[in-house]
């Protein structure tokens, strides 16, 4: 997309080809003439690796799992007798398996900030990385809990917890999943002492 001509909707931000452009934004539906055009200001290496798309990936794979186990468990609590085997055999698949996926979403969102932002300092980032390490240790010490098919309160209370943990990620990353810099900075208007508005300056941050 980078070497193509690019326009930008001007209302909703939507960028794409300009080739690709029909008579209506395809996001908001605005008709064509409130495009303008744009010039993408992000690497192609960045870009690249972004629309790879990894860390949603492999977020939406441990997402599965942590709402897949207490569902499950609940289910079974529930039904004990209905699909036994099937049933257990799932769980246990699932709380197998979602510190693996945690762990490849913790390493996939590293490269992610690291792409988006050039440093993993930021405070949504950090707050990212704490609770990142929380449903780690609940994941493991589900883990811990379950043996032989024999799933306790325990188990339950701690896939509950994930649960929370991941809803607080998914929201955190929600408010960061557009956002790559650079981007445009727009300083507040100051207020004059004359009387005069201040005039509005508007800098561009350097080309990654």
């Amino acid at each position: 997309m980078i070497d193509e001509e690019l326009v930008r909707c001007r209302p909703c931000g939507y960028v794409m080809k300009e080739s690709e452009l029909g008579d209506v934004c395809p996001a908001c539906g605005l008709p064509r003439n409130v495009f303008e055009p744009y010039r993408e200001k992000v690497s192609a290496n960045r870009l690249f690796i972004l629309a790879l798309d990894i860390h949603p990936i492999a977020i939406h794979l441990s997402q599965t799992f942590v709402a897949l186990t207490p569902m499950l468990i609940i289910f079974h609590y529930i039904f004990p007798d209905f699909q036994e085997v099937v049933v257990h055999s799932v769980i246990t698949f699932s709380i197998l398996m979602l510190p693996i996926s945690l762990v490849a979403s913790t390493v996939s969102g590293i490269l992610d900030g690291i792409t988006r932002f050039k440093t993993l300092k930021t405070p949504l980032l950090k707050s990212k990385i704490i609770y990142s390490c929380i449903i780690m240790v609940l994941a493991f010490a589900q883990w811990y809990t379950a043996y032989e098919n024999v799933y306790t309160w325990v188990t339950l209370v701690l896939s509950l917890l994930s649960l929370g943990c991941a809803v607080k990620l998914g929201l955190m990353g929600k408010k960061l999943l557009d956002v790559i810099l650079p981007g445009k900075y727009v300083p507040r208007k100051k207020k004059s002492t004359t009387g005069t508005p201040a005039p509005k300056v508007v800098k561009d941050q350097a080309e990654a």
